[in-house]
């Protein structure tokens, strides 16, 4: 088989993407992988791998490299295939709320490139209620119905995710499960990606905020616990009133705030589902918190 093998790593807003190519970046593989993501806010590399980092691109001693895919998808792929020495895989991050079919088929499309796969991530605790939900749970299913391998997040021991079985038509991995998770990723299918879905899914606004003076934690954890019900994802970085960063990652009920591994701007970013919020109710619960400098 001839191509560059590109895979996709799907899964709605939160499941754990990111924290999967961080593994697969630091895995010991051999492959020189070329990885295009949405932003570089959540990449945490380890300070011995990096080789050099810009505004663009990550390059690690290992030979991956790591870059921002931009808003053309064709574009980001030319450049993957014009990069000398060409990649081993390529490794292209789906956005929260997308149809990674769609992104695969491109594959299709670009005749130096070789379908390798998708792998769809599952947050496991939040996975039967996501699905359940009238207005997300469609594309949430929908995803896991395309993967050619399911990652499951955030589960301990050997519990079940309710719901996951009735939707996966593939094997399902624990995210833990580094080794195999290698051997699974890099091993080519020999099915094409399902076709792309036509069914409709919601709408979804996008909410930021410049945090330009410290915040009490505990105030902010409170205010997250309290935020607009239709915010259902929340990321970025808060300065406290020390000014030590913190990264704020918030997903469903689930809320970490830790200390940042890297100095960088203070900004929060938000998804929501428009039927059930909208900007302006952010921006005044938002205003309305109580967060002392």
């Amino acid at each position: 088989m001839t191509g560059l093998p590109m895979t996709v790593i799907s899964g709605y807003l939160g499941a754990g993407k990111t924290t999967l190519i961080n593994r697969l970046l630091a895995a010991d593989h051999g492959l020189k992988l070329m990885i295009l993501v949405n932003d570089f806010g959540a990449i945490n590399i380890d300070e011995g791998l990096l080789a050099s980092k810009d505004e663009d691109t990550i390059a690690l001693t290992n030979g991956c490299v790591c870059c921002t895919m931009g808003a053309d998808l064709f574009l980001a792929l030319a450049d993957a295939l014009d990069r000398s020495p060409r990649p081993d895989h390529l490794i292209v991050e789906a956005s929260g709320v997308s149809d990674p079919a769609r992104i695969a088929n491109a594959a299709l499309a670009e005749p130096d490139l070789r379908y390798a796969g998708i792998v769809t991530v599952v947050d496991g605790p939040q996975y039967e209620g996501l699905g359940a939900d009238p207005l997300i749970g469609p594309q949430v299913r929908d995803q896991v119905k395309k993967a050619d391998l399911i990652v499951v997040t955030k589960m301990t021991g050997d519990a079940q995710v309710p719901g996951l079985a009735e939707d996966a038509r593939v094997e399902v991995l624990d995210a833990d499960d580094t080794r195999a998770l290698v051997d699974l990723v890099f091993a080519d299918p020999s099915a094409a990606p399902l076709p792309s879905s036509d069914m409709p899914h919601p709408s979804y606004i996008g909410w930021s905020c410049q945090v330009s003076t410290g915040i009490d934690l505990e105030a902010l954890r409170e205010g997250l616990t309290h935020r607009p019900a239709g915010l259902f994802r929340v990321k970025g970085s808060v300065a406290d009133p020390s000014g030590a960063i913190w990264d704020v990652q918030v997903v469903g009920h689930q809320i970490e705030i830790t200390p940042a591994t890297d100095a960088r701007d203070t900004t929060l970013v938000g998804i929501g589902l428009s039927e059930r919020v909208s900007t302006d109710e952010i921006d005044h619960w938002w205003s309305r918190m109580s967060l002392p400098a």
